[in-house]
């Protein structure tokens, strides 16, 4: 699917089957949403520049995203998507800026496009060239980065608060309470290190980007640029505490896991040290020598069980007065 955004903001759908001669002068974005090969060459012969496929995309290397050949500027990051899931993942866009033209081609599709897509009759029109549209693209994604670390930082708050708060003290928590919340610690671990790793992505190519001539022509879009990257970098800082928190609420998890592991050995200690004399005392009235006095007395018996009872009780409120229960 390929869409290219001119002047006035509407989308026009380019296609093989009703191709143009020529692009229309005031197209300044075109974005490729999971092209295909016909739609990839189509684009390759208006353009007059090559595009890299979904494979392209793939296999390039971390020192290989950023370049730029015959005036033609390419660069790729790597973007989290599905963020409002449990499984988020990284996808890999393509920024092109030719001429006076950007041209994104991805294979994924992260929130902050549409709501790109959706501010853009708010720019004004003397400022959708390819450089401004690439400026504010990344300048969404940013801000759409900063709102997933925002919700994850709910998120964590609300998982603090069931495994520290003051309501889980004195009650007894649910079967698998903990390992369930430690279900929970791996997903916003999951998403950070996501987050992290787009952050990255973002950064060195910003980093490219504001050396690129396009960019340092455009006064405007090259200061957005530069705040972008010092958002990024910020963002950049807070995920890494977001991280060293997660760190903890794990080994909080685990220890709290271990504690009541050891409250549940705990009380079968104290049971077997509690019946232990009982065990003690009717051994001994089992054992089968020739002359036990207190196996012809009449209260013998009773006097057992009695002894029994007394050395059961006694030891239970010895560990009682010594807080060992």
């Amino acid at each position: 699917m390929i869409d290219a955004y001119g002047m006035n903001s509407a989308a026009v759908r380019l296609s093989p089957e009703n191709p143009l001669s020529s692009l229309p002068a005031d197209i300044s974005w075109i974005d490729l949403l999971c092209p295909s090969h016909e739609e990839e060459t189509y684009l390759e012969q208006l353009l007059g520049i090559s595009l890299p496929t979904r494979d392209d995309l793939k296999d390039i290397e971390p020192s290989s995203r950023l370049y730029s050949e015959n005036g033609t500027t390419y660069m790729t990051a790597s973007l989290v998507w599905k963020s409002d899931t449990d499984t988020p993942e990284i996808t890999d866009i393509s920024f092109i800026l030719t001429g006076n033209r950007l041209i994104t081609i991805r294979y994924g599709d992260p929130r902050a496009f549409r709501l790109f897509v959706a501010a853009l009759q708010r720019q004004p029109e003397e400022s959708r060239n390819g450089t401004m549209m690439l400026a504010r693209l990344l300048e969404t994604i940013s801000d759409r980065t900063a709102e997933i670390l925002e919700q994850t930082v709910q998120k964590m708050d609300m998982l603090s608060t069931q495994v520290f708060g003051e309501g889980s003290r004195g009650k007894r928590r649910p079967p698998r309470y903990l390992e369930d919340r430690l279900m929970d610690v791996a997903t916003h671990h999951r998403m950070v290190s996501k987050v992290r790793d787009s952050l990255m992505s973002l950064s060195r190519l910003l980093g490219y980007l504001s050396g690129r001539p396009a960019l340092q022509k455009d006064a405007e879009a090259h200061e957005l640029c530069q705040t972008v990257a010092r958002d990024v970098h910020s963002l950049s800082e807070h995920a890494a505490f977001l991280g060293t928190n997660i760190s903890f609420l794990l080994d909080a998890s685990l220890g709290l896991i271990n504690v009541e592991q050891n409250a549940i050995i705990k009380i079968f200690s104290i049971a077997s040290v509690v019946f232990l004399p009982p065990t003690l005392v009717a051994s001994i009235y089992g054992m089968n020598f020739q002359f036990m006095p207190e196996l012809n007395l009449h209260f013998g018996y009773p006097l057992a069980l009695a002894l029994m009872l007394v050395s059961a009780i006694v030891p239970f409120y010895v560990f009682r007065w010594k807080g060992w229960l």
